[in-house]
């Protein structure tokens, strides 16, 4: 099952991925925007783990992290993923992964390219109009073997 795991750069360096909440094309996500097709819904939940890196990056953990969004396509076996009933709080497409992600299983990274940065900083900072307009921002693709050469990129800079 593809997954889309919301991440910083910090995970980039991680020998493997933990366990988390994730995002995915599930028939809860299907149901609720019945005009898209797979494709769609793929980048719907691309989409809300773009939105669930940056709330990662606003946690006091990820102070010192680099002002930029970044998102893991993983193909993870479905007895590792747990689909999370959608309420006020869970968006349909959510999805616990119970298990780590080896970098072997990941098919490709989504990063914010530099120009996104101002917004994702404000974003973290609690500015919503920040946060809507690094919602817009495209995040570009990365292939998995450009994992660490990515990683060595994402410094921030004071």
């Amino acid at each position: 099952m593809r997954v889309y795991l919301p991440a910083t750069a910090a995970d980039l360096t991680a020998p493997a991925l933990s366990p988390r909440t994730a995002h995915a094309a599930t028939a809860a996500l299907a149901a609720a925007l019945p005009e898209e097709d797979q494709e769609g819904l793929e980048v719907s939940a691309s989409l809300c783990a773009a939105d669930s890196s940056l709330v990662r990056l606003s946690r006091p953990e990820a102070d010192g992290l680099a002002d930029r969004r970044v998102v893991i396509a993983a193909d993870v076996v479905p007895e590792h993923v747990r689909e999370l009933a959608p309420d006020e709080d869970v968006l349909p497409g959510t999805v616990q992964v119970t298990a780590p992600v080896p970098w072997d299983d990941v098919a490709s990274l989504l990063v914010d390219e530099a120009a996104a940065e101002a917004d994702v900083r404000a974003a973290r900072g609690g500015d919503e109009a920040a946060f809507e307009r690094a919602a817009e921002a495209d995040l570009l693709w990365y292939d998995v073997c450009e994992r660490e050469h990515l990683a060595a990129g994402l410094t921030r800079r004071p």
